[in-house]
């Protein structure tokens, strides 16, 4: 396969903002540039397995990045968890949501911006719920609702850091084509 000036752009793209996100010290919990990432390899990579890669790779190095934190004893929470492949699966499936976005159109990239958190924390939630995580509530409607509850605020946070990470990413793929496709004068 050969890759073109705009991919290996787009990747290093991805990948710095990655590195980015996690040198942040304090950030507030679920506001991360992954959804973003997903969306935006969706509806820009043309190769649906590098669409999947690139977001999923961005979680395997902050997830590592994480776990060599722990095990230095500067983080509290492990970069590798009990539930982590079943929530790469809900967190990979994300990109999907790219695939229906118009990178052309603010409404369509606006909707995907809150669809795939919303997606996430709806289904992520339930699976936690149902034991996939390690958190424990009672198996009844009320066990249900204090789930949804307690994500609220990962969830209200993830909502606005795809838009900002969404504007950032399809901002610079914007500017990118523009300059970099632009013919020479």
């Amino acid at each position: 396969m050969k890759i073109s000036k705009h991919s290996v752009y787009t990747f290093l793209m991805l990948v710095v903002v990655a590195g980015a996100y996690r040198a942040i010290p304090g950030r507030p919990w679920g506001f991360a540039p992954q959804f973003a990432m997903a969306i935006f390899s969706g509806a820009v990579i043309k190769d649906k397995k590098w669409a999947f890669a690139f977001p999923l790779l961005s979680l395997l190095i902050s997830d590592v990045f994480y776990q060599l934190l722990y095990i230095n004893g500067l983080f509290e929470i492990p970069g590798f968890y009990s539930g982590m492949i079943s929530n790469y699966i809900l967190f990979g499936s994300m990109t999907i949501i790219g695939f229906f976005t118009n990178e052309q159109k603010v409404s369509s990239l606006a909707k995907s911006s809150v669809a795939a958190p919303t997606a996430f924390f709806l289904l992520s939630n339930l699976s936690v719920w149902m034991g996939g995580g390690g958190y424990h509530r009672p198996k009844t409607f009320a066990g249900l609702t204090q789930v949804y509850i307690d994500g609220l605020p990962f969830y209200l946070n993830s909502i606005v850091a795809t838009v900002v990470f969404g504007a950032l990413l399809f901002g610079a793929n914007q500017l990118i084509k523009k300059y970099t496709l632009a013919p020479v004068r």
